[in-house]
């Protein structure tokens, strides 16, 4: 009945399909492989407990009352000392703005950047949350293919000809939901390509501290070349996701427009959870706690290679992680992943069927797997159970 009241931009906008996939995992009896859930045991409970208790005997009501929007300049300055650390990143506080979450910075950029028909360049799958998030705003998205060493160039240069997007949007670290990483070479490739062109460059990098081997961290796509990038980051993989913070960092003239659109949106990001992280930062080891977040999902996805090796057909392709949280599967070209998806849930095992990460689903032959919110033995009965399941198909 209310339906004439809606806008068409929310008409056209999609829900999203693993929050929809979620609700039918609540059923304990479920191995869910469905959702990109963090590890509980990873949060650092005991940590958090004793920052609450010092932010309130040190900050007082002002843990409790309304902050700036930019965010708090503590956590600001964290994630500059860390980007010029880490990334040789040349940014100051004026460059970063604290988010709620970051998919709430994708909604920020569309706000600001994204008019109804504009060009978006994906990846071909690419991130759901970022087609959704932008599909309320118009965007007109044009998917490029992935390869396994990253963007496939020739596409790439076929797509910047033919359509000369606004925008690009890649994930260039364990990629969801595919899991790849683009190789050094590649992302060098993939910056001549678009070095010379009117758009904006996004890298979203939510699980780039995630990396199993102790190989030498690949650097962005064309970092301190141009004020054209913007890059996201979150603390939900590393710290919690529970409290909801992200961050973007870009050209301090996009920050501000930024800032004016968050404005609108919430005023400021939950300033209680900006103290709390900012505190357990400053009063802990992040590196020493990541570690223990890498062991743990190395192990993890290393039981569900294996028990992929053991049970899948042969004709099944899958991603080797090596690092993040998801593995990518492949199944004959025929194969109907829907019906997949509803046998594997008569076996009590969820997954996501490959279609929401394309733009234009046809015949859709992928689906993605987590591995980082199970126990090894859980994850070799979930994986035994599609297996069951891909067979019978």
């Amino acid at each position: 009945m209310f339906e004439k009241f809606y806008t068409e931009r929310i008409k056209k906008t999609p829900s999203s399909f693993i929050r929809e996939i979620l609700k039918v995992t609540q059923n304990p009896e479920i191995i869910s492989f469905a959702g990109g859930l963090p590890n509980p045991i990873s949060f650092p409970q005991e940590e958090l407990k004793v920052s609450m208790n010092r932010i309130a005997d040190k900050f007082g009501a002002k843990i409790y009352q309304y902050s700036t929007t930019t965010g708090l300049d503590s956590l600001r300055q964290f994630i500059v000392d860390k980007y010029r650390r880490v990334h040789n990143m040349d940014i100051t506080i004026d460059n970063v703005i604290i988010t709620t979450g970051s998919q709430q910075a994708l909604d920020l950029i569309g706000k600001v950047l994204v008019d109804e028909g504009d060009k978006v360049m994906l990846e071909n799958p690419s991130y759901l949350g970022l087609i959704q998030a932008f599909c309320v705003y118009g965007a007109d998205f044009i998917q490029t293919k992935l390869d396994d060493d990253g963007l496939n160039i020739e596409e790439l240069k076929k797509t910047i000809k033919e359509h000369k997007p606004k925008i690009a949007y890649l994930i260039p670290n364990f990629q969801n939901p595919t899991g790849l990483t683009y190789t050094k070479e590649n992302r060098e490739k993939v910056f001549e390509c678009i070095k010379d062109e009117d758009m904006i460059l996004i890298q979203d990098d939510p699980y780039g501290e995630l990396r199993f081997s102790d190989d030498e961290r690949i650097p962005y796509i064309g970092v301190n070349q141009g004020k054209k990038n913007i890059y996201l980051g979150s603390f939900s993989k590393i710290v919690t996701p529970g409290m909801r913070l992200g961050y973007l960092i870009a050209d301090k003239e996009i920050i501000r427009i930024i800032e004016t659109a968050k404005q609108a949106a919430d005023l400021h990001s939950n300033i209680f959870a900006q103290y709390l992280i900012s505190d357990y930062l400053e009063n802990n080891d992040l590196d020493l706690h990541i570690e223990k977040i890498k062991k743990l999902y190395k192990e993890q996805a290393g039981a569900m290679v294996d028990a992929m090796r053991e049970f899948f057909p042969s004709d099944i392709k899958y991603t080797i992680p090596k690092g993040g949280m998801f593995t990518w599967v492949t199944l004959k070209e025929n194969a109907d992943v829907m019906q997949l998806f509803d046998r594997a849930i008569e076996k009590k095992v969820a997954f996501v069927p490959g279609h929401p990460f394309y733009v234009k689903p046809e015949n859709i032959n992928t689906l993605r797997l987590n591995y980082t919110n199970a126990d090894c033995e859980t994850i070799k009965e979930g994986i035994k159970r599609l297996s069951e399941a891909i067979k019978e198909l």
